[in-house]
């Protein structure tokens, strides 16, 4: 689904009113007003039954945005205003980060094929002919399917010459590549969180919203209040949200209450140059391939589904962390929070010991409109050091690897190969692969098709990001020129 959708607006609009009552100290007295605020405008139109459901949905969003899992809420008059003062008092938010609305999700049928009234009854029949089951038949001259005998195998909509014949997904389910998410006996969509690997397709792919992530926002507010000093580390990708220069970035940030910032291209930078050494040294070894470390979700399904790729994941920490050291050692007293466009890096964050909170790009940008911030009309602000073209590329399939491929000595053969996106068929290569069908020896694994520019959590077109993060790239200084700058003797 688009970044860009209704659904999308609804959790923004929630996140910036949440966010301003925050920072207003109003949160407790008046977070209950949100939902009849938002449904008391005149040009307001009722996504369910009436604006009361829509109100009780509003609810169990604001939840999520507080921190809470909401599987299975009922509304029994508990007020917002509790929620939030549970969560003001809390140290960390709870596992695990993403929950179902039970209110919000639309209980969609079973995936199933429909005849379209595009069909002509044709002479030929191939639905009819060609299908496993016997469960295409004609009636009164049009094709129809029987429910009961159709197994889904899709046979029909492929021969159909007239693409008469229609497939309709659940699309939280078709989404995800590891089949974790199923229908209760209610018909509502649960989790198999043993099964999930965070890649947040579910949550970008449903039509409904019913997948939310749950924010860090409110604690992060909350440490800033306390008197804790931030710091910020964003993603490459973070950087193609804005349409505005890295400095202006920084600025934004600093103006919204940010200490100190470090760009997480510096720690890409480290986390090349040791896969670049740990490759090497794979292949003088005689190893088939190894395959790239920085993707959580790609971790997370070889954990739990690949095991027997396990051995030829690298071993090489992420961007992340490297960029979390770097901030621990230059601002011991600052808490360190991430910000970036995907819903694995908030599982990577409270798994890592230095990363005290995880931020999407959706809840950076929130915060700025809420302090009325525009990241384009800000006075430049240096970078305390620039990271290098190969970092800021990791955000975009492809980029890792080539940023790898500058560290590597000449005489290390080297084929790159990709998975853009982990979805059902490319769980299928990633299978072969581990079987020892691979066509390469440096396998990069991306959760998100595109790269991390698309991740779930987004808001700027994918494709303008990474045109954005090319420019950036394209005008720093590559591991080539640094390693020659280090050795120059001065003058």
């Amino acid at each position: 689904m688009h970044y860009n959708n209704n659904a999308a607006l609804v959790k923004r609009e929630l996140l910036i009113s949440i966010i301003k009552l925050m920072l207003e100290d109003r949160l407790e007295k008046d977070i209950d007003r949100i939902p009849y605020e938002m449904t008391s405008d005149p040009s307001y139109q009722s996504i369910r039954c009436c604006v009361y459901h829509d109100r009780e949905i509003l609810k169990s969003r604001i939840l999520a945005r507080l921190g809470f899992s909401v599987e299975q809420y009922v509304d029994d008059g508990t007020p917002l205003a509790t929620y939030a003062r549970e969560a003001l008092a809390r140290d960390r938010i709870t596992a695990p980060i993403l929950t179902v609305l039970d209110e919000a999700c639309n209980a969609c049928v079973k995936t199933q094929f429909l005849v379209t009234n595009a069909g002509q009854g044709c002479l030929a029949r191939p639905c009819v002919m060609n299908c496993p089951k016997k469960a295409v038949s004609m009636v009164d001259g049009h094709a129809v399917i029987d429910k009961e005998k159709c197994v889904n195998c899709g046979i029909c909509q492929q021969v159909c010459p007239y693409h008469a014949i229609i497939k309709i997904p659940v699309p939280c389910e078709e989404a995800c590549p590891v089949g974790a998410i199923t229908k209760d006996s209610n018909g509502k969509e649960r989790i198999d969180y043993d099964k999930c690997i965070f890649c947040g397709n579910c949550m970008r792919e449903c039509p409904f919203g019913a997948m939310m992530d749950k924010s860090q926002i409110i604690d992060v507010l909350a440490a800033k209040k306390r008197g804790e000093k931030l710091a910020a580390l964003f993603a490459p990708a973070v950087a193609g949200q804005f349409k505005a220069s890295l400095g202006k970035l920084v600025a934004a940030l600093e103006r919204s209450g940010f200490d100190a910032v470090y760009e997480v291209a510096r720690g890409a930078d480290i986390t090349a140059e040791k896969e670049a050494h740990e490759f090497a040294e794979r292949m003088e070894k005689g190893e088939p391939f190894m395959t790239t470390s920085c993707c959580p979700a790609y971790v997370e399904a070889v954990r739990k589904h690949l095991p027997a790729l396990k051995e030829r994941v690298s071993d090489t920490r992420t961007p992340m962390h490297y960029t979390a050291e770097l901030a621990a050692r230059e601002k011991p007293d600052h808490l360190r929070v991430f910000i970036g466009p995907c819903l694995a890096k908030r599982k990577e964050g409270m798994d890592d010991p230095l990363v005290d909170y995880v931020l999407s790009v959706e809840e950076i940008g929130a915060l700025f409109v809420a302090m009325g911030i525009d990241v384009a009309e800000m006075e430049e602000q240096p970078l305390p050091e620039e990271a290098l073209a190969g970092g800021r590329s990791f955000a975009w399939s492809g980029g890792v690897s080539s940023a790898v491929q500058a560290y590597l000595p000449a005489h290390i053969p080297f084929k790159g190969e990709a998975i853009d996106g982990l979805t059902k068929d490319s769980f299928k290569v990633l299978k072969a692969w581990a079987e020892g069908k691979h066509t390469g020896n440096l396998l990069e694994v991306m959760a998100c098709q595109g790269g991390c520019v698309a991740g779930p959590s987004v808001i700027t077109n994918p494709k303008v990001a990474t045109m954005q993060l090319k420019k950036i790239a394209e005008s720093s200084k590559t591991a080539q020129v640094a390693a020659h700058e280090a050795v120059a003797p001065a003058h």
